[in-house]
């Protein structure tokens, strides 16, 4: 019986370009697992967006000369273009400024209110005299309350990675006019965390989740308490109450609300609206939902609460399989640094497929991992190159030279014919586990076993000696029949991490891409003697020392900027 599942992932701030570290944080992940779905043939509502709200938007905005709005629109565009480059496959990939998430987020919030989640406060907050406003957090740099740095964050110390409310800071000034602040009070509403302990620590409890996402949600659950959940600013989801002019709701409350409002949006372009209730409120629904290590406490804690404060009974993450972070060459991903890779010109150079394979063979699932050329480089020429794409154009070409280029006849396939192809189901069944689980590590792994064990049967069969044996005609068309079938069965597990060579290996085969669906039927699908085959392509570039030594150059001057 066929499944339905609804899978995000992480919605990416509106702020700047994305880089590798995202894409293995949580989307190459979710693409992949989108991907596994539905070629078994499931229900599938893969969704994102962009996150466009927040002080850190209006910030950047104003220093670049632009307003919020045109700000969010230049890098909704930049972020969605490269996800399509990287052929990460949304059903619907929306944005926070659509025109169902404020009414949705605005329902959110007077739900957790009308049933005393949420109540007002007044408090000291940080206020410039000279800008005639209130100052978020990232308006607010000072000295470091534990290490004494002199241009600590308003929110954290970079320093000594010291968490704070902006008024602890020391000496606090305005990022902007760079004029000391003075505490001035100020009416906010806060949501009643600790209210919803109780309920989360006993649905924590019922997860199976990988050892340190349970662990990390618990340390919050233990710690839970108020927090306020409105900010004085004029760019945001208003907030709706006749006594909260001037405030909006805090970019984290309103963000993974976009889930929700993205999937409305989504349900209503497809003129079916009752997509929404479909996949957000039937417990039969399996949500699975991708974030970095950073997102933790967010998907894990802060945003199942506010779905148990709903009058509407919502699914809770099934699912949340984080991973750890992704480096570059042993540091993090720093733009301002220097420390990154400049995604055009990685696209004008190399191949989609190679990015994918590398970020799924090297992804941090348990505990932080990086991308170096070096491994880049042995991945694509070895792995990719030599294994995979060596073993498919040396079959395809040999039958291109002394079999008509034509699918052979399978009627005298031998045992060891059976054995190898009944190991490649078996490996097929693993890779089926391996994606189930959220494993592409394995998985990488276990399409290289397939590609190299193809090769070990090809050399032991000895084809090329087969064919200059009249009497052994019937044996070289059972060991390329037996091939074939291997090529088509790679397809089939390579799909969701390196869809495009995927879909070239089944061209070869003169078979579409839909020829995939569903997985379990696939593998048991067989060739159809007689039909012609096309002439194979390199699949693969190799890539030269020279080109990582100038990588690596580049990367390293750039740094020493």
């Amino acid at each position: 019986m066929n499944s339905r599942v609804l899978i995000t992932a992480a919605l990416p701030y509106a702020n700047g370009p994305l880089h590798f570290g995202h894409i293995a944080g949580a989307y190459l992940p979710a693409d992949v697992y989108a991907r596994y779905r539905r070629l078994k043939g499931d229900e599938v509502a893969f969704i994102c967006g962009s996150d466009e709200y927040g002080v850190a938007i209006t910030l950047s905005a104003e220093k670049a000369g632009r307003t919020p709005q045109e700000h969010v629109d230049i890098f909704h565009e930049i972020n969605k273009d490269f996800f399509k480059k990287l052929q990460i496959s949304f059903d619907h990939y929306s944005r926070t400024t659509n025109s169902y998430h404020s009414d949705l987020t605005q329902q959110f919030f007077l739900d957790l209110y009308s049933q005393g989640f949420i109540e007002a406060h007044t408090t000291s907050q940080l206020y410039s005299e000279k800008e005639h406003r209130f100052l978020a957090d990232r308006y607010v740099e000072g000295t470091c309350p534990k290490c004494g740095f002199s241009k600590a964050r308003g929110d954290e110390c970079p320093s000594c990675g010291h968490s704070y409310e902006a008024h602890d800071l020391k000496h606090p000034r305005s990022k902007v006019s760079g004029d000391p602040l003075v505490l001035k009070p100020t009416k906010h509403w806060f949501l009643r965390y600790d209210k919803f302990k109780e309920q989360l620590k006993s649905w924590i409890e019922s997860k199976d989740w990988k050892p340190n996402v349970i662990q990390f949600a618990k340390n919050y659950i233990d710690d839970l308490k108020m927090r306020a959940v409105t900010r004085d600013s004029d760019w945001g989801v208003k907030v709706p109450l006749e006594e909260a002019e001037g405030k909006v709701l805090y970019v984290w409350f309103d963000a993974p609300i976009g889930y929700l409002s993205a999937t409305q949006e989504y349900a209503n372009l497809m003129h079916k609206p009752e997509l929404f209730d479909r996949f957000w409120c039937d417990p039969n629904t399996q949500l699975v939902q991708f974030v970095g290590k950073d997102n933790i406490p967010f998907h894990a804690v802060f945003f199942p609460a506010m779905l148990m404060g709903q009058k509407t009974r919502y699914k809770l993450v099934d699912e949340l399989p984080a991973n750890e972070f992704y480096r570059l060459e042993g540091r993090q991903f720093s733009k301002s640094d220097g420390w990154t890779i400049d995604l055009e010109t990685f696209f004008a150079k190399y191949s989609v497929d190679q990015i994918r394979y590398m970020i799924a063979a090297s992804l941090p699932e348990t505990q932080d991992s990086e991308f170096t050329w070096k491994e880049f480089q042995t991945r694509c020429n070895s792995e990719l190159g030599g294994k995979l794409g060596n073993f498919i154009h040396r079959v395809l070409s040999f039958t291109q030279s002394y079999l008509e280029g034509k699918v052979p006849d399978n009627s005298s396939l031998r045992p060891c014919d059976e054995e190898v192809l009944h190991h490649m189901r078996g490996l097929i069944h693993q890779a089926d586990a391996a994606y189930k689980e959220f494993s592409l590590r394995k998985a990488t792994a276990i399409l290289m076993e397939m590609a190299q064990a193809g090769n070990v049967y090809f050399d032991h069969q000895k084809p090329w000696n087969l064919r200059k044996d009249p009497a052994l005609s019937k044996d070289l068309e059972a060991v390329i029949y037996t091939c074939l079938e291997i090529i088509r069965l790679i397809a089939l597990v390579a799909d969701p991490i390196i869809p495009g060579t995927s879909t070239k290996i089944l061209e070869f085969l003169h078979l579409k891409s839909n020829d995939l669906i569903p997985w379990d039927q696939f593998v048991f699908q067989n060739l159809k003697s007689g039909a012609h085959l096309k002439v194979p392509e390199i699949l693969f570039r190799k890539i030269e020392d020279q080109e990582i030594e100038q990588e690596i150059n580049n990367l390293k001057a750039m740094s020493s900027r």
